[in-house]
């Protein structure tokens, strides 16, 4: 009898271990580490890319969003039909989704958010993607009818952006505090300087998603202070890792995955291309054959990296290698100063966002212009709070620096009141004529010429294309290896046993 009764203790212990074991392997909540506190979180009404990292595709969705290979999928529609002139969309809309408030989303909802991002007073950071749209109709709820003025190419994919999330009416003035959206996640807290909060949506459309109970993004932009907090176990990942000289460090170590992938995310000196003497090709391609970028990217990123040669990301479609039209060449670039009547060089002030891969980029780069005589003068700049209204906004600068993350963003030279001030009616017209171009191929092609014009024109000073370093615990899975766009997708994590 005693026997027994300790047989039944030790399997008593036993089936307490093993539940134990279950529930350790249960885990269902994430702290994610990231570079950039968003100043706000409503992507629809600023620019900061960190708004997105957190917002789009956890609380916000669109109509149609993008896979991890950047190809277009289904979202709030579940379908959809384009008109053989290019200038109807028909989308058939998902049943049954309600925004986190319990609003129903249905085709009013669509009309109220796109008339919304092209309305006179829009502040929407891509209010031009939505200017093509003449009208949306609303035939049934589960219908959207989108009217364009002309053919855009790039229409649907500029749908599947962070600036073209649905919004849900009665939470329009408050989303930027309190975001309400139909996603996987709702918002729980926001303590500034620290984390934002996020618990699951038990209402989401998706049944099934997401597998994670919280999720919580701490934001820690201290480089030497993300490895620290890694190693402490304080979070379970750092999704962007900053510190690219310890990266080799976390990919020897077995307590955690380092992962290299892409990004669009190209690294570039902008010039105030109203302003002399930057309003002088000369000048700029001078400035340009005075760059190295092979060392500048093994002394801001360690190495890790890729050369551009225009304005796009080798993962774009359509991309072309244009870094052999204006190559290092220090005898090349004082023979064109000298063209430019500037054979003995001129200051100027670089204004640096305080980032420490790009304040790394501006010091080298300030170098680099040194042994042509030219004298950057580096003045710092709080990312992104002064350098969006200084330089962004107000187009107070002459030179600068800064990570553009928009994929397949090149026309941004062709708008008017953009802050590289490159005024160019030959580029504007490819652009042009590339967005009203339906076929891809063609497509491509044009865009191809656009970054070969801007490769010879140098209205910005191409350096290079930032990888994608994460490193993360092993046992997370479920987050994407490369970022085709600024997005920290927690929609399909989860914990392997």
């Amino acid at each position: 009898m005693r026997g027994l009764k300790t047989a039944w203790r030790v399997a008593a212990v036993a089936l307490a271990l093993a539940s134990g074991m279950s529930m350790a392997a249960a885990k269902d909540t994430l702290i994610l580490g990231l570079p950039v506190e968003p100043t706000g979180l409503d992507p629809t009404i600023a620019a900061p890319v960190a708004i997105r990292e957190v917002t789009w595709g956890n609380i916000y969705e669109g109509l149609v969003g993008l896979n991890e290979s950047n190809h277009i999928t289904p979202l709030l529609a579940t379908s959809w039909t384009v008109s053989p002139d290019g200038l109807t969309y028909t989308f058939k809309l998902r049943p049954d989704v309600k925004f986190h408030d319990g609003t129903p989303f249905d085709s009013s909802i669509v009309k109220f958010s796109l008339d919304r991002a092209r309305a006179k007073d829009s502040t929407n950071a891509q209010k031009q993607f939505f200017e093509p749209i003449e009208s949306i109709e609303t035939p049934d709820p589960l219908t959207a009818v989108i009217k364009l003025k002309e053919p855009t190419g790039l229409f649907l994919y500029h749908l599947a952006w962070g600036d073209a999330v649905m919004v849900d009416p009665k939470a329009e003035a408050t989303n930027r505090t309190d975001p309400v959206g139909t996603g996987p996640f709702k918002f729980k807290s926001w303590q500034r300087g620290t984390k934002v909060e996020l618990v699951r949506n038990d209402d989401y459309w998706d049944k099934g998603i997401p597998k994670l109970a919280a999720v919580t993004f701490r934001f820690i932009s201290d480089p030497q202070a993300q490895a620290s907090a890694l190693r402490a176990g304080d979070i379970d990942g750092m999704y962007i890792f900053t510190a690219p000289e310890l990266f080799g460090a976390f990919e020897k170590d077995k307590r955690f995955n380092a992962v290299v992938g892409s990004t669009p995310r190209k690294v570039i000196v902008p010039l105030n291309n109203s302003r002399k003497p930057f309003d002088n090709a000369k000048v700029r391609q001078a400035m340009m054959s005075a760059i190295d970028r092979k060392s500048v990217i093994e002394a801001a990123y360690s190495g890790y990296g890729t050369p551009i040669g225009s304005h796009y990301a080798p993962t774009d479609p359509g991309y072309v290698d244009e870094t052999g039209v204006w190559p290092y060449d220090v005898a090349r670039a004082k023979q064109l100063l000298k063209e430019a009547g500037l054979e003995k060089g001129f200051s100027a002030t670089m204004k640096c966002p305080q980032m420490t891969y790009v304040m790394r980029t501006c010091e080298v780069v300030q170098a680099m212009e040194a042994e042509i005589g030219i004298n950057l003068k580096i003045e710092t700049s709080e990312f992104p709070a002064k350098w969006i209204v200084d330089v962004f906004k107000k187009h107070d600068y002459e030179v600068t620096a800064m990570s553009h993350a928009e994929p397949m963003d090149i026309g941004i030279y062709a708008r008017p009141d953009y802050y590289f001030e490159y005024h160019n009616p030959a580029f504007d017209a490819l652009i042009k004529k590339a967005n009203e171009t339906a076929d891809e191929a063609a497509r491509n092609r044009i865009f191809g010429d656009a970054q070969k014009m801007l490769a010879e024109q140098v209205p910005a000073l191409y350096i290079f294309d930032l990888p994608h370093l994460s490193v993360l615990n092993p046992k997370l899975k479920g987050l994407w290896k490369s970022e085709p766009i600024s997005e920290a997708y927690v929609r399909n994590a989860y914990w392997e046993d």
